[in-house]
């Protein structure tokens, strides 16, 4: 669950690098996606067992 939010927010802050914002808008948008990633992820798991 970790893994995939850091991966999301790195994902993003790369983005946001190489695009030059000066808004983090890929961070924002990588975060939130992770989140609703692993929580998706960890619902299904929980269903499961």
């Amino acid at each position: 669950m970790i893994l995939v939010m850091v991966a999301g927010s790195l994902g993003g802050k790369y983005a946001d690098a190489k695009m030059a914002n000066s808004f983090p808008i890929f961070t924002l948008i990588g975060v939130f996606f992770s989140v609703f990633a692993a929580l998706y992820l960890a619902i299904k798991d929980f269903i499961k067992k």
